[in-house]
Protein backbone atom coordinates (compact mmCIF):
# COMPACT_ATOMS: atom_id res chain seq x y z
CA UNK A 1 0.00 0.00 0.00
CA UNK A 2 1.24 3.49 -0.83
CA UNK A 3 1.53 6.19 1.88
CA UNK A 4 3.54 9.39 2.29
CA UNK A 5 5.66 10.74 5.12
CA UNK A 6 6.00 14.53 5.33
CA UNK A 7 8.18 16.89 7.35
CA UNK A 8 8.79 20.61 6.97
CA UNK A 9 11.22 23.16 8.33
CA UNK A 10 11.07 26.87 7.51
CA UNK A 11 13.83 26.37 4.93
CA UNK A 12 12.89 22.98 3.47
CA UNK A 13 10.08 20.45 3.23
CA UNK A 14 9.92 16.88 1.96
CA UNK A 15 7.13 14.44 1.20
CA UNK A 16 8.51 10.91 0.86
CA UNK A 17 6.35 8.25 -0.82
CA UNK A 18 6.64 4.83 0.85
CA UNK A 19 5.28 1.44 -0.14
CA UNK A 20 4.37 -0.44 3.07
CA UNK A 21 2.51 -3.65 3.88
CA UNK A 22 -1.09 -3.63 5.18
CA UNK A 23 -1.20 -3.06 8.94
CA UNK A 24 1.81 -0.73 9.02
CA UNK A 25 1.65 1.89 11.78
CA UNK A 26 2.46 5.58 11.44
CA UNK A 27 5.65 5.10 13.46
CA UNK A 28 6.79 2.19 11.27
CA UNK A 29 6.09 4.18 8.09
CA UNK A 30 8.13 7.13 9.40
CA UNK A 31 11.06 4.82 10.11
CA UNK A 32 10.76 2.98 6.77
CA UNK A 33 10.58 6.23 4.80
CA UNK A 34 14.19 7.22 5.47
CA UNK A 35 13.06 10.75 6.42
CA UNK A 36 15.68 10.74 9.19
CA UNK A 37 18.40 10.50 6.52
CA UNK A 38 17.09 13.78 5.06
CA UNK A 39 16.41 15.44 8.43
CA UNK A 40 18.77 13.90 11.03
CA UNK A 41 17.27 16.02 13.82
CA UNK A 42 14.09 13.93 13.74
CA UNK A 43 13.59 11.25 16.40
CA UNK A 44 10.62 9.20 15.14
CA UNK A 45 10.12 7.65 18.58
CA UNK A 46 9.44 11.01 20.25
CA UNK A 47 8.23 13.42 17.54
CA UNK A 48 4.52 14.32 17.35
CA UNK A 49 2.71 12.87 14.33
CA UNK A 50 -0.57 13.27 12.54
CA UNK A 51 -2.42 12.04 9.46
CA UNK A 52 -3.76 14.77 7.18
CA UNK A 53 -3.60 17.37 9.97
CA UNK A 54 -5.19 15.28 12.72
CA UNK A 55 -2.83 14.52 15.60
CA UNK A 56 -2.24 10.84 16.41
CA UNK A 57 -2.08 10.08 20.13
CA UNK A 58 -0.15 6.80 19.70
CA UNK A 59 1.73 6.57 16.37
CA UNK A 60 3.02 3.10 17.29
CA UNK A 61 -0.55 1.77 17.37
CA UNK A 62 -2.18 3.84 14.58
CA UNK A 63 -2.58 1.62 11.50
CA UNK A 64 -2.44 3.45 8.19
CA UNK A 65 -4.75 3.18 5.20
CA UNK A 66 -3.92 3.41 1.51
CA UNK A 67 -3.02 6.98 0.56
CA UNK A 68 -2.51 8.32 4.11
CA UNK A 69 0.04 11.08 4.63
CA UNK A 70 1.92 10.84 7.93
CA UNK A 71 3.00 14.31 9.05
CA UNK A 72 5.84 14.82 11.51
CA UNK A 73 5.45 17.97 13.60
CA UNK A 74 8.22 20.26 14.88
CA UNK A 75 7.83 21.61 18.42
CA UNK A 76 6.32 25.10 18.60
CA UNK A 77 8.73 27.96 19.27
CA UNK A 78 5.99 30.10 20.81
CA UNK A 79 2.48 29.44 22.05
CA UNK A 80 -0.01 30.43 19.29
CA UNK A 81 -2.03 32.54 21.76
CA UNK A 82 1.09 34.47 22.74
CA UNK A 83 2.02 34.98 19.07
CA UNK A 84 -1.43 36.50 18.35
CA UNK A 85 -1.14 38.73 21.40
CA UNK A 86 2.30 39.93 20.26
CA UNK A 87 0.96 40.72 16.77
CA UNK A 88 -2.00 42.61 18.20
CA UNK A 89 0.31 44.71 20.41
CA UNK A 90 2.54 45.53 17.42
CA UNK A 91 -0.45 46.51 15.31
CA UNK A 92 -1.78 48.73 18.10
CA UNK A 93 1.57 50.51 18.45
CA UNK A 94 1.83 51.11 14.68
CA UNK A 95 -1.45 53.03 14.56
Amino acid sequence: MQVEVAYARPDRQEIVPVNVPEGTTALEAAKLSGITDIFPEIDPDTIDMGVFGKVIKDPAAHELREGDRVELYRPLKIDPKQARLNRAKKKGQAQ
